[in-house]
């Protein structure tokens, strides 16, 4: 049985870690900024869409999906469909430590919940703006949908879950992308971003959020 400890991280906002992993969820800088900075603004704000097709690997917390939703119900203009690929949900009461409805949503705190207690493998339409499809399975072979027009790559950091970090998954989501889709990653390794370049990505080192000096953002190259 996995062990996840609730920690208080430098922005206020939980993170969990795994004693036998000795690996953090989120940055210890700061979980709520952490996931601003990557998902958000380098990601879901570089794409200029009104309905956008989202796949995140990992689902984990579901902040990520959380601060989607949030961000999305102050844009009249912009409808989300978010696929979360997810292997080992977390059970209820360890959602149930973390203060993510009170950061990110004051007043709304039930929209954190709500991602946790909708249904698995199936589409649940969560506000008029918002369609969350959590999918349990192994990213490597779970089904993708095509026309994906953004990804937010949220795994554990290569030395921690390698096979996470492979050019076949790269490829794989590369196939299902929507030309000029975007790909953002917390991680800024050389490795990862060679494995990106070869798949045919168009990559950038940008700068990372506190206490990371760099990310990754990958670009699907539109057909001339």
């Amino acid at each position: 049985m996995v062990t996840r400890i609730t920690e208080i991280t430098a922005d206020g906002s939980h993170t969990l870690y795994i004693p036998e992993m000795d690996e953090h969820y989120h940055s210890v800088n700061g979980a709520v900024q952490e996931s601003r900075h990557v998902f958000i603004e380098a990601g879901l704000h570089q794409v200029k869409k009104e309905k956008i097709r989202i796949v995140e690997i990992g689902f984990g917390t579901g902040l990520n999906a959380l601060l989607t939703w949030v961000d999305t119900a102050n844009e009249r203009d912009r409808e989300i469909e978010y696929y979360a690929v997810e292997r080992y949900p977390l059970p209820l009461e360890v959602v149930r430590t973390l203060n993510y409805g009170g950061k990110v949503c004051p007043g709304k705190e039930e929209l954190f919940p709500a991602l946790h207690t909708a249904p698995w493998d199936k589409p649940v339409v969560l506000s008029d703006r918002f369609m969350l499809h959590k999918m349990q399975g192994d990213s490597h072979t779970i089904l993708l949908p095509d026309r994906i027009d953004l990804v937010y790559f949220d795994a554990f950091a290569p030395d921690k879950q390698p096979e996470m970090w492979t050019r076949e998954i790269f490829h794989t989501l590369y196939h299902h992308m929507a030309d000029g889709g975007i790909l953002t990653t917390y991680c800024a390794k050389g490795s990862v971003r060679r494995m990106m370049k070869e798949t045919g990505y168009a990559v950038e080192r940008i700068p990372g959020p506190p206490g990371k000096r760099e990310m990754l953002r990958a670009t699907k190259k539109e057909k001339g």
